[in-house]
């Protein structure tokens, strides 16, 4: 093991190891290392950490020290420098005609070079604007062609996927993408679709590619003649992330599809076999063994006791089963009847037994029920009869429901009731004699 810090120039693309010298650095302070081009200031990624001594490419290199408010300002003057040189070299390029891109501008530390990166589609002869920035600069110009893929690592940026670009965050290198791996991962091989802002196939099609290549091996092939437990069939269509496989069976409809798993099926060697042979079987079906089940471990601190004994709970249980759960429910009073006392009309629930009170209960809301139906009340229906004629609003609703013999006497003494010689009905009082709780004022009273 040794001991080393993880160091970024311009925080961008590749790490790399550096001693410490000695020094105690810290991730994100700005440090002076020595590079083969001379003093540089770079960002600390890493502290101080040991790796193993493969993983180091000697010789490793020093940093000098971590950066002073001094190499801060140099740095900084540094970057005005860059962007006034980027514009004039702009300006020499349009003036000589070449046909370059200029993509970026690097001052080292020092001063005393100064680099221009460039894209282009062919060789580009920038001798005499070599000539023309090296008056200007005084200093060393080097003029260095880059790819697309390089210009998208130094300008940065958002891809499709909405995070930054992984060539400018992490990526040490470039590794070949071919159109293979998309196809391999079922992907549209429409360019706008696969292709990065560069211009290039994306490189987040090498990440998944060795583990759809560990799939393919386990599912057979679309449009091969496979073998499965229900017989033989033709491979439809494969669902590579999901292991499964649509079959049709040959003697079947071609809208009759089977889906199965890989371990369900497999490919025949040799493929479909010749008008008049049978295809050999080679495919011994060995199903899926259930997961086990694992049962949670009971909780030691869950008495269970205390909610099956009502003796160990601090509370008293409720005697009353289901009816207990309604207790916290608010319930209607029964009003007391014409000619009975209050105290008649609701006895304490505490003196009596929990039966006898469980009976009272069912049977005062039954009787509750048949006022509320006999005066029209809450649940009555069209064919409810109405009160008596000329007797209160009051009287009316707390008058007891009538049993059904007095009922009928009723209704047969209105029918022997003599009619009027003209033909018309007796006359009733059916005036309400309450308004919002006060009597009406008679004709020729004041109110």
């Amino acid at each position: 093991m040794i001991e080393v810090v993880s160091i970024k120039f311009k925080n961008r693309g590749k790490c790399y190891f550096f001693s410490p010298n000695g020094l105690d650095v810290h991730t994100g302070d700005r440090v002076i290392v020595e590079t083969s081009k001379g003093l540089e200031i770079a960002d600390c990624t890493h502290g101080n950490h040991s790796v193993m001594d493969t993983a180091v490419v000697q010789p490793l290199r020093c940093v000098q020290r971590i950066a002073t408010k001094d190499d801060l300002r140099i740095a900084e003057l540094n970057v005005q420098r860059e962007k006034e040189a980027f514009t004039i070299c702009q300006e020499k390029i349009a003036k000589h005609g070449l046909d370059m891109k200029l993509v970026d501008v690097e001052c080292n530390f020092e001063g005393t070079k100064t680099m221009f990166f460039f894209t282009s589609d062919g060789r580009v002869d920038f001798r005499e604007l070599v000539k023309d920035l090296a008056s200007i600069f005084r200093n060393r110009i080097e003029l260095r062609q880059i790819g697309v893929r390089d210009e998208a690592k130094m300008i940065g940026g958002i891809g499709i996927c909405g995070r930054p670009y992984c060539c400018s965050q992490f990526l040490d290198d470039f590794q070949p993408v071919s159109t293979k791996m998309a196809k391999v991962q079922s992907l549209s091989l429409n360019p706008a679709k696969i292709s990065g802002s560069c211009g290039r196939l994306m490189c987040c099609l090498r990440y998944e590619q060795e583990a759809y290549e560990d799939l393919i091996k386990k599912v057979p092939k679309q449009g091969a003649f496979v073998e499965t437990k229900d017989g033989f069939g033709t491979a439809v269509q494969v669902n590579l992330l999901r292991q499964t496989v649509k079959v049709r069976l040959d003697g079947e409809g071609d809208d009759s599809l089977h889906l199965y798993k890989s371990n369900e099926l497999c490919a025949v060697p040799g493929g479909r076999p010749k008008d008049g042979e049978a295809p050999v079987s080679t495919f011994h079906y060995v199903p899926e063994p259930e997961p086990e089940v694992e049962e949670p471990e009971p909780n030691p601190w869950f008495l269970e006791a205390q909610y099956n004994d009502p003796s160990l709970l601090d509370t008293p249980a409720d005697p009353a089963g289901e009816d207990g759960r309604r207790a916290g429910r608010r319930r209607r009073a029964r009003k007391p009847h014409s000619g009975e006392a209050k105290s008649e009309a609701r006895p304490e629930a505490k003196s009596e037994p929990a039966g006898e009170a469980k009976a009272e209960d069912k049977a005062a809301a039954k009787e509750n029920r048949g006022a509320r139906y006999h005066r029209g009340g809450r649940g009555h229906s069209k064919s409810a009869p109405r009160a008596e004629a000329g007797s209160n609003a009051s009287e009316a609703d707390h008058r007891p429901q009538e049993p059904k013999k007095e009922a009928a006497a009723h209704k047969e003494a209105a029918a022997a009731h003599p009619a009027r010689e003209d033909g018309a009905k007796p006359k009733s009082n059916n005036r309400r004699r309450y308004y919002h709780g006060k009597p009406k004022p008679k004709t020729g009273e004041k109110a």
